[in-house]
């Protein structure tokens, strides 16, 4: 399905919609695509009759708007106040550090992407991460790259079966 017959099937769902559901086709769109891409954004600030840059401009307020595909895995830092006072800034730092990336991002090859949030609710085994669903309690800096090495390995794995 392309791109355009993608955002009809959205639009479909919002007959006769103005600037009022700019949020929540956008929250449509990225579950469909899984982001907003350059392409997404132009097509729904056409459809709304909106200038693109208002578009985008709204859905960067917004940090639950991502404008990259998630990586293959998609690591989640906990920032939440547990695990900040027990070192997810010095965990987050080394995560970037180690992938090349900043939050919000994925890497070149596609393999993995750095989402921050607020909480993952597992305080008491701060910091913690996760990786596509899978948690890591008490993470270090020093921890991180053996982290990225076992899902580089998996990777790897999978791919040669």
């Amino acid at each position: 399905m392309s791109a355009t017959e993608q955002l009809d099937s959205i639009f479909s769902k919002y007959p006769g919609a103005g600037r009022d559901a700019l949020i929540p086709i956008l929250q449509a769109v990225q579950e469909k695509l899984g982001y907003l891409s350059k392409e997404a954004v132009i097509g729904v600030a056409q459809r709304l009759n909106l200038p693109a840059s208002k578009v985008y401009g709204v859905a960067t307020f917004y940090n639950q708007f991502r404008f990259q595909p998630l990586g293959r895995f998609n690591i989640q830092v906990c920032r939440g106040t547990a695990c900040h006072v027990k070192g997810s800034a010095a965990v987050l730092e080394a995560m970037k550090q180690a992938l090349g990336v900043e939050a919000g991002q994925t890497t070149k090859d596609g393999m993995f992407s750095i989402e921050v949030v607020a909480c993952i609710g597992a305080c008491g085994l701060a910091p913690v991460i996760s990786v596509n669903g899978e948690f890591f309690a008490g993470v270090t800096p020093d921890s991180v790259r053996q982290v990225i090495k076992s899902f580089r390995k998996k990777a790897e794995d999978e791919h040669g079966k």
